[in-house]
């Protein structure tokens, strides 16, 4: 694992006392993570956490970390709870193998964001718990979830609203990982231009920034490229461990959910999928009978970032 210096300490602020609101001024096909803790859900803009990178909330009386890494694009949501102490945790400055790496403000211990496992320091070893929670569309949480909340813009000053290393005022209109986004390259080179890594062309056509959900179940971890699932018809069944899973691909992302042992068909619809005589909608797991799936604890990120946690092995490849 190659951990390196790369920004100050906090040049990138986490937040820390996120506000709420019922109304977003973004675009509809925005991307955020979806959270349901409890009675409660709220979604977190990635348009916010581009300048953020963690959101530490309380929902539903659970501390949790909301977390995103831009050059891996994962999605993490952990409970903060670790031998029942609460942590705060902020950003590094710090890359693991181009991965964000946190510290929590309690012992200053360095956790890898992807895998949610500490790396150094007084809580080296010890692993967050992931969260069920989803990277979906501003619309499709909308429509799913008409009384949930969105997380009002926190404002403020960030590195990455800057050309060097001092914070800037931000402009959330900007998106600073636009072209990182579209290019062919992957990790810090790729987006500061100064060059690339090597990537496993074997990996069944798997791009290095291919959208990847990572599974980790019973100790197995399996990571589901979304153009797999989309090349199925956008549903897969797989065991993970000793569970029976469902994947779903839709046009507002890809979600997991235990499976109690039904076939799944594609509708018409590029969200609903049949089973067992009803129609279920694969961003939320909920039939139209009034029965929903479990949704499973999952990561969000891309191709490298999954296969540099676990290697080439840990995909499924259909």
């Amino acid at each position: 694992m190659n951990v390196r210096q790369v920004i100050p300490r906090d040049a990138i602020p986490s937040v820390d006392a996120p506000s709420f609101t019922d109304r977003y001024e973004g675009p509809e096909d925005d991307d955020v993570i979806s959270l349901t803790v409890g009675d409660e859900t709220r979604a977190y803009p990635i348009r916010y956490l581009h300048y953020h990178e963690i959101v530490n909330d309380v929902v539903d009386g659970v501390p949790v970390a909301v977390t995103w890494c831009p050059l891996c694009g994962s999605a993490v949501v952990y409970d903060r709870r670790v031998a029942g102490h609460s942590l705060e945790f902020g950003v590094s400055g710090k890359l693991a193998d181009d991965d964000l790496v946190m510290y929590d403000r309690e012992t200053e211990s360095e956790w890898k964001q992807s895998l949610g496992t500490c790396i150094a320091g007084e809580l080296e070893g010890t692993e967050l718990s992931v969260l069920p929670a989803a990277v979906t569309t501003w619309q499709a949480f909308t429509q799913t979830t008409p009384d949930g909340s969105v997380m009002a813009p926190p404002g403020g000053a960030s590195e990455a609203a800057a050309d060097g290393d001092d914070p800037k005022p931000i402009d959330y209109d900007i998106q600073p990982y636009e072209r990182y986004f579209e290019a062919d390259g992957f990790g810090l080179g790729a987006h500061r231009g100064t060059g690339g890594r090597d990537w496993d062309e074997t990996l069944g056509g798997i791009g290095p920034k291919s959208v990847v959900l990572g599974l980790e179940l019973d100790g197995v971890p399996v990571g589901v490229p979304l153009s797999v699932v989309e090349s199925a018809g956008g549903v897969v069944t797989l065991d993970v461990g000793d569970q029976s899973v469902v994947v779903f691909a839709t046009d507002a992302g890809i979600h997991a959910f235990s499976n109690p042992g039904l076939a799944f068909e594609p509708t018409a619809d590029d969200r609903t999928f049949r089973a067992d005589g009803t129609t279920w909608d694969g961003v939320t797991g909920a039939a139209i009978d009034g029965r929903t799936l479990g949704r499973l604890p999952a990561r969000r990120l891309f191709a490298f970032a999954w296969r540099d946690d676990h290697g080439s092995d840990a995909f499924y490849l259909g």
